[in-house]
């Protein structure tokens, strides 16, 4: 089934990532109707997220193209301190960003977003550990279960999941 790139999710994935933070909006992405492709650092490798559940990237994150997808993932964990360092993931977000694709993180991972230069003049929530980094990077950072900013959507835990998965399904709907 072809999928208009609006409808083609990007989920991204290293070692210990959040394992409901991937896994709830990957389930519920496909659930919508959407192609979603879990994008890591080697394609075809598993990843052992924080609580034990293995993820396989289906492709490596240098074969992510922005242009064929419409939403970005970005999950929590100690992942998005690895991703972040990486110049494919930089660039990746930030082309995401400017071509006004869905990035949508949770918990850690705005760390990524912050790394891409992404987050100056918006408003994102987190986990309470990167309220200074945001801050510091020019967000304004609010606590509240979900933070919509235009296309870029925030969340805090894996608590804030029901209100993140349907404010990315709501923006996809304006795409």
């Amino acid at each position: 089934m072809a999928h208009h790139a609006s409808r083609r999710a990007l989920i991204l994935v290293d070692t210990d990532y959040e394992d409901l933070e991937l896994q709830y909006p990957k389930y519920r992405l496909i659930e919508a109707g959407m192609a979603v492709t879990v994008a890591g650092p080697a394609a075809g490798a598993r990843y052992i997220g924080k609580n034990g559940y293995p993820q396989t990237a289906d492709i490596e994150l240098g074969e992510a193209d922005p242009e064929r997808h419409g939403v970005l993932v970005i999950p929590g964990g100690w992942a998005p301190d690895k991703l972040r360092r990486s110049e494919t993931v930089k660039a990746l977000t930030a082309r995401m960003s400017e071509a006004g694709k869905v990035v949508a993180s949770i918990c850690h991972g705005p760390w990524i977003n912050i790394s891409a230069g992404v987050v100056a003049g918006r408003t994102y929530t987190s986990s309470p550990a990167l309220i200074d980094d945001l801050r510091n990077a020019g967000a304004q950072w609010v606590d509240q279960e979900v933070a919509v900013d235009g296309t870029h959507i925030s969340s805090r835990r894996p608590d804030d999941l029901p209100a993140f998965c349907a404010a990315v399904l709501r923006v996809v709907e304006t795409l």
